[in-house]
């Protein structure tokens, strides 16, 4: 099984992201569990606005969307700024909901069978409606998404230490994790062995 991870930090791939390292965290318990993973910043890519799958010369989002078409888990982080999820998160949003009129064999959105979760770090407050407004999205537009999906850490308010100066989490952030990776695996793994049956729910 392939997990992407999907890092819309407003930060290119040359700079320190704390989302990366939150990242980084999941991504050790689904490689435990033998899923290949990779990361995407999506910094480093020229996305055009628009709610086409293709939006014409320079676009990059085919390529990024490719490589979430070969995902069986979809994993998005953001940072948190002025208490909401970042403007490339937003814009990822938009582009995947454009895309989910595609359809694969069985006439469902390309998203069935996928299933989606979300991290999220900051110093400030935002990390669970950041959470809900991905994971809603997510699902809205065909991916599962099981339960306890979402992990977070939030440092003390304003300026101060991030995730990687505070020494990577604490024992909740540590603890919601290692659930939301072990609970993407399973469920990949029962969509890979039930996949949703096309009755019903067709386009």
């Amino acid at each position: 099984m392939k997990a992407l991870y999907l890092n819309t930090s407003l930060k290119k791939s040359n700079q320190e992201s704390n989302t990366s390292a939150l990242m980084k965290e999941s991504r050790y318990w689904l490689e435990n569990k033998g899923v290949t993973t990779e990361e995407l910043r999506l910094a480093d890519y020229q996305i055009a606005y628009g709610m086409e799958s293709d939006m014409g010369e320079g676009d990059q989002w085919p390529e990024v969307f490719e490589k979430i078409k070969e995902a069986n888990i979809v994993v998005i982080g953001t940072p948190i700024w002025l208490g909401e999820k970042s403007s490339i998160a937003t814009l990822l949003m938009e582009r995947l909901y454009a895309s989910s009129m595609e359809k694969n064999d069985k006439g469902q959105s390309i998203f069935y069978n996928k299933i989606g979760g979300a991290v999220v770090t900051g110093n400030e407050d935002g990390a669970k409606d950041s959470a809900k407004s991905l994971l809603y999205g997510l699902q809205h537009i065909g991916f599962t998404v099981p339960p306890n999906v979402d992990a977070y850490w939030v440092g003390e308010a304003g300026p101060g230490p991030s995730y990687i100066e505070e020494g990577r989490g604490n024992d909740f952030t540590n603890g919601k994790v290692k659930t939301l990776s072990y609970n993407l695996v399973h469920f990949a793994k029962l969509l890979v062995n039930h996949p949703i049956p096309g009755e019903g729910n067709t386009l």
